[in-house]
């Protein structure tokens, strides 16, 4: 007879009838294609890794292609069933060994729990619309921010500060990360699955819509810019005629009026021509010998002051 520990230890490795144990299934391949290669599957379907993600998604309200377990993933299966055991959607419910799990996910110690979900696709029209009591929409451009880290963490901080919608811009020849990438889904928490994105958009098309749309655009920059050649009269002359947009502070802002803020480039910034279309630019006053905040540093400073400011102003409302 077995000893109890050779038998909890048969029962761990024993594997369900119904698992998949060809790493050739082509649900297998999906799941590889969207967590280990990062790219969406043929549908347009993103992986989703981890309990607290795959929660995320299936609270989303998103389509879910198809739920996977691995064995020793099936300890979450509990948390996640109120989500999955409902009647009114039908989701597939996959099984596989922890070997082929760990051979398709993206992490490299894999909670045993993935999904496929695919985004909400969203329009220009969505990032204007607000939900009842709230006070304007408060945008954030991402415009060649290339680590998907610091998308995904700019967007995590801007949803937990009340921004209404996001856009995922190229700025010259820096694209921006996908929102939707293992790595950046991960760093936002889920929240790229809740919050409105229009991914891919044309920066230069972006800015004359939100100019149409009487939205005021704000560049964040780390410094004034101006030519070292230019002296200090025409530089003052340059803000006076509007060929560059005034540089202010955050809480000379007034964030309670549909705004959208422009983040640009981790190490180049936004180009100078977006810096001298935008209504205004704004910088973050940072003492003496910092010369600049992380991206996603930075927005989450600027995204408080604009979440102080629409506080405030709702309680006034009510």
């Amino acid at each position: 007879m077995a000893t109890p520990s050779k038998a909890a230890r048969a029962a761990r490795t024993s594997v369900a009838p119904d698992a998949i144990t060809s790493r050739d299934n082509r649900w297998l391949k999906e799941f590889r294609l969207a967590l280990r290669g990062g790219l969406p599957t043929e549908s347009g379907f993103v992986g989703v890794e981890g309990v607290r993600l795959v929660e995320e998604a299936l609270r989303s309200g998103c389509p879910i292609a198809a739920v996977l377990f691995s064995e020793s993933g099936e300890r979450h299966r509990e948390r996640l069933a109120p989500l999955i055991d409902r009647p009114e959607i039908a989701i597939p419910i996959l099984r596989t060994t922890d070997r082929l799990f760990e051979g398709v996910a993206d992490t490299e110690h894999p909670q045993g729990v993935a999904a496929l979900v695919k985004p909400r696709a969203a329009s220009f029209d969505d990032l204007l619309r607000v939900s009842e009591g709230v006070c304007s929409p408060l945008l954030v451009v991402l415009a060649g921010v290339q680590d998907p880290g610091n998308v995904g963490t700019i967007l995590r901080t801007a949803s937990a500060f009340g921004a209404t919608g996001a856009v995922t811009a190229a700025s010259g020849q820096s694209g921006t990360a996908s929102p939707f990438s293992p790595k950046a889904l991960r760093a936002s928490a889920g929240a790229a699955l809740h919050l409105p994105i229009l991914a891919g958009m044309s920066l230069p098309i972006l800015l004359a819509q939100l100019r149409v749309a009487n939205v005021r655009t704000l560049a964040a920059v780390v410094g004034v810019r101006f030519s070292a050649s230019q002296p200090v009269g025409a530089q003052h002359a340059a803000l006076q005629l509007g060929e560059i947009a005034p540089t202010l502070a955050p809480w000379e802002i007034d964030w309670c009026e549909p705004v959208a803020l422009l983040v640009g480039n981790e190490g180049a910034g936004l180009p100078e021509e977006v810096e001298r279309s935008a209504d205004a630019r704004i910088r973050i006053p940072m003492s003496s010998g910092v010369e600049s905040l992380n991206a996603a540093a930075a927005a989450a400073v600027l995204f408080y002051e604009a979440a102080r400011q629409r506080s405030r102003q709702g309680k006034g409302n009510s």
